[in-house]
């Protein structure tokens, strides 16, 4: 199993070329089975998740084939298969995507009941209960959700809270049902107004995405397209939160800052200097920051996918700051190993209480999901001494070329197997 090793106390100097959005990638690979004919999406990175969507798609006999670095090509005319299985939907929540498109391509769909990080308890009842409204018919056997539906007809969906996973899924049913679908309280993202463009390149009609009210038009079919996805958000920002507990100097190439409002906002009010271009955002690190407050809330809030790196970041900041975890209530599990490094928190409810140290010191740590791998590095980067960090397998599904991409800006980190 690998690990990575950083030797923390180099500010990071540089520029950083974003990746495409894993997060738009995954629903956009997956909605390009409703055509009728080949797609290539372009910008997709090469992570874990990715390979793990486009062999989903391979087990329902659709061609997909990678081409060059970041282009992957769809042909789904050979699509004959309706269930996605345990082995691939258990290592990645985001399989389910395949439910409403597979009930809008096929009229039926059987799909493992999926996994992924454990940072909470995430049901899939909304997704249900809306495709439900569509006109389907669920099951639960064996561990597998078994939808049909003779013919998807559009309706008036409300959602309790803004979910993207579940407007993503309604959308790729809503797409190919006949008449008209409303979704309320839709979920607000880039990624959801990224997918929402796919689709209407494709034949769709839609509009109102980035509200959150969604308005779509079932069409009888849809067609191949091209498509480029968008910068990832949840990268660029780790990215800023790197170079700013550093106090380092960098430039995030191919980013769309209008998509990062509430982390910038966040990183000026503790006083960080940024500067915005149309696809780039410049950093210079500050000696001294301010404490604060963050409370995690769905897009345009605080991106709970930003929250342990800003936790990692509190934790030298002189004062008290206080983060608030409101989409998942399992998502502080960082903060032991953070104080293994030396900081100090203090967990209240869904609360950390952060009370910042001078310094950090490197120690063997543990990641649990995803953003906690990063979180982990970005403490590492700024700790006194080695920081060793195990099961980095996680970082394998969001984050592409980090060790790298972080060796170029001057860091001291390696990625090895472990004895």
């Amino acid at each position: 199993m690998d690990q990575i090793i950083v030797n923390g106390g180099t500010p990071l100097v540089g520029e950083v070329e974003i990746s495409g959005s894993k997060n738009a990638s995954l629903p956009i690979l997956v909605a390009s089975i409703l055509a009728d004919g080949s797609s290539e999406i372009e910008n997709v990175p090469h992570l874990r998740d990715v390979r793990t969507i486009c062999e989903v798609l391979k087990t329902l006999g659709v061609k997909v084939a990678f081409k060059g670095d970041s282009r992957v090509e769809i042909d789904p005319s050979w699509l004959s298969g309706y269930e996605a299985p345990y082995d691939l939907v258990k290592t990645m929540r985001a399989s389910i995507y395949v439910l409403g498109a597979l009930l809008a391509k096929r009229g039926q769909a059987k799909v493992s009941l999926p996994g992924g990080c454990a940072i909470g308890s995430r049901p899939l009842d909304l997704h249900l209960k809306g495709l439900e409204k569509l006109g389907v018919r669920f099951s639960l056997e064996h561990g597998y959700i078994y939808g049909q539906a003779k013919k998807l007809v559009g309706k008036e969906i409300y959602l309790d809270v803004p979910s993207l996973g579940a407007t993503v899924n309604i959308m790729l049913a809503a797409v190919l049902a006949e008449g008209e679908t409303q979704i309320k309280n839709a979920a607000r993202d880039p990624e959801i107004v990224d997918l929402a463009e796919f689709l209407k390149k494709m034949g769709a009609r839609i509009s109102g995405e980035g509200t959150d009210q969604i308005d779509i038009t079932g069409v009888k079919s849809l067609k191949g397209t091209s498509y480029q996805v968008i910068p990832d958000r949840i990268e660029a920002g780790s990215y800023l939160v790197a170079a700013i507990i550093t106090r380092g100097k960098i430039k995030i190439k191919n980013c769309r800052p209008e998509h990062l409002t509430a982390i910038i906002d966040k990183m000026e009010e503790m006083g960080a200097s940024l500067d915005l271009g149309p696809d780039y955002i410049t950093l210079v690190g500050r000696d001294k920051l301010s404490p604060t407050e963050v409370i995690t809330r769905p897009y345009p809030g605080f991106p709970t996918d930003m929250q342990a790196q800003v936790v990692a970041l509190l934790t030298v900041t002189p004062g008290t700051s206080v983060v608030t975890e409101t989409v998942w209530e399992n998502r502080f599990m960082h903060v032991e190993e953070l104080e293994r490094m030396g900081a100090r928190i203090y967990q209240k409810g869904a609360s950390a209480i952060i009370e910042g140290v001078s310094n950090l010191s490197g120690a063997q740590v543990m990641a649990t999901d995803l953003r906690a791998s990063v979180a982990l590095i970005i403490a590492g980067l700024v700790a006194g001494g080695e920081t060793t960090i195990s099961r980095v397998y996680h970082l394998d599904r969001g984050y592409e070329n980090l060790v790298d991409k972080l060796k170029k800006l001057g860091a001291k980190i390696e990625r090895r197997q472990s004895k």
